[in-house]
């Protein structure tokens, strides 16, 4: 049952006054925070494409250039923990570079457009999206597709993960410079001139090794492993998105499978790695703790559970007032009204 505000007597005309102020004041309001979004959106977009263009770079400049000089560690006269057989270039790897960039590239990508594609026709059947996934970009006639604009979103913040993933792996192997489990075999050092007559003898020279000086930097840098940060990377931000995303019947037994999946795939990589004596325990294990970091990160922090974003219409607040139910004012004469009328009556009376 719907009530009318009654605006008779002092007291209801002061709430009603207090109330249309109050409608003026958040319609006016909202107009302001309306334009000053209209200002800021483009200087922010603008922004966060420095940002992921300066990721990139740094990026760029750590993986293909000689601009951060790998720290030189040194190690014990046939420390056992380094004399592990070469396995060979990461090519004849079990799961060589190429196979693992474009898994992690590729598969994000496929599943997160064929699944906002799949949520944007559910919606648009549900008539939600006209009303609830409109996003001004430039002004009142400016509107970005929702479908696309969600999917630039999480892609793009696979993207900056990804790349930021990289930046880190790549820091701490730069820091570190720890050796791989197979060093001693491509250092070759001439242990007779270093006088290596006890295994306790500590070797710090930069000159120690005999062998290709470019495969001796690469197995200086593993730790982290790089390779176990990006596949257990994909597979958590893969495996969060599927399980926020997907809300349809008969998936609970299929979601979690298809998580682990992913999951078992990535810690895999990462065993491997231990297996084919590329990395040690503690490199893998750092790298699964940064990827896994980066990805619950971005996941919770950045993109809110891969949620919506609220609806910016200008009469939000309007129709939110006009939706909401009135109440009633009983009428309450002041002491000034009963003062004018007994003068009335009295009047009144000593006239006849």
């Amino acid at each position: 049952m719907e009530l009318a505000i009654v605006c008779t007597g002092t007291l209801g005309a002061r709430f009603c006054g207090n109330n249309y102020s109050n409608k003026v004041n958040m319609i006016t309001n909202s107009r302001h925070s309306s334009q000053r979004n209209h200002i800021a959106l483009p200087f922010f977009t603008l922004l966060e494409m420095v940002i992921m263009a300066g990721t990139v770079m740094l990026a760029y400049y750590f993986e293909y250039t000689d601009t951060f000089a790998v720290n030189v560690q040194g190690f014990f006269c046939y420390e056992g923990a380094y004399r592990k057989p070469y396995p060979g270039p990461e090519d004849s790897s079990a799961v060589p570079p190429v196979l693992l960039y474009s898994l992690t590239a590729g598969v994000p990508v496929l599943v997160i457009i064929v699944g906002e594609t799949a949520v944007f026709c559910l919606q648009l059947a549900t008539k939600d999206f006209e009303n609830q996934e409109k996003t001004i970009l430039t002004g009142d006639c400016c509107y970005i597709n929702p479908l696309v604009r969600r999917t630039i979103r999480f892609l793009g913040i696979y993207a900056f993960g990804l790349f930021a993933t990289d930046i880190f792996v790549n820091a701490g192997q730069v820091v570190t410079g720890n050796l791989a489990p197979h060093f001693l075999a491509l250092c070759k050092p001439n242990y007779t001139a270093l006088g290596c007559k006890q295994y306790t003898q500590f070797i710090s020279s930069a000159h120690a090794c005999t062998g290709n000086p470019d495969l001796i930097m690469k197995a200086r840098k593993t730790f982290p492993s790089k390779e176990a940060a990006l596949s257990i990377y994909a597979a958590m931000y893969l495996a969060m998105y599927i399980t926020s995303t997907v809300k349809a019947r008969g998936t609970r037994l299929a979601k979690p499978v298809l998580c682990l999946g992913l999951m078992c795939l990535a810690f895999l990589t990462g065993i491997n790695r231990v297996a084919e004596y590329r990395n040690h325990w503690s490199d893998v294990i750092a790298g699964f703790i940064i990827g896994i970091s980066i990805a619950v990160f971005l996941v919770v922090c950045v993109v809110n559970n891969f949620r919506g974003r609220q609806p910016e219409h200008e009469h939000s607040h309007m129709d939110n007032l006009a939706q909401m139910p009135m109440i009633s004012i009983p009428r309450v004469e002041s002491p000034l009204e009963k003062r004018s009328r007994r003068w009335i009556c009295q009047a009144v009376a000593e006239g006849t």
